[in-house]
């Protein structure tokens, strides 16, 4: 179910003039799912994917929860420093929703830019 909504994000970014620079970058300390720029600026996204049900308001990024939140962070550091990218490097980092219908067909994408504050500008 991840990987669907993973490439549905992609495929999102993509169409809206993103360039996807690496997927699945994964550390020790945590893992970024995509990193892609547009106009100077690196994004870190965390995707979300979840079936949806009727009835119900939950939305996927309600699990990007502090501890997440955390690892990202330092995992974003750490894919910073082995990109060598200079110190005012603009970044931030991004939560994608993606919900799937019964089909397992991406039903809606959300994008939610600089989700998470704190990021080094």
């Amino acid at each position: 179910m991840g990987n669907i909504g993973e490439q549905a994000a992609c495929d999102y970014l993509t169409n809206h003039g993103f360039s996807v620079l690496a997927r699945n970058f994964k550390r020790k300390v945590g893992e970024i799912d995509i990193v892609a720029k547009k106009n100077k600026v690196i994004h870190f996204v965390e995707v979300k994917t979840s079936r949806y049900f009727p009835g119900t308001a939950f939305t996927p990024e309600i699990r990007v929860n502090r501890r997440k939140i955390d690892r990202l962070k330092r995992t974003c550091q750490i894919y910073l420093a082995e990109t060598k990218a200079p110190d005012d490097q603009h970044w931030q980092i991004d939560v994608i929703s993606a919900i799937l219908a019964e089909n397992r067909e991406v039903a809606s994408i959300n994008h939610i830019e600089s989700a998470v504050f704190e990021q080094r500008y």
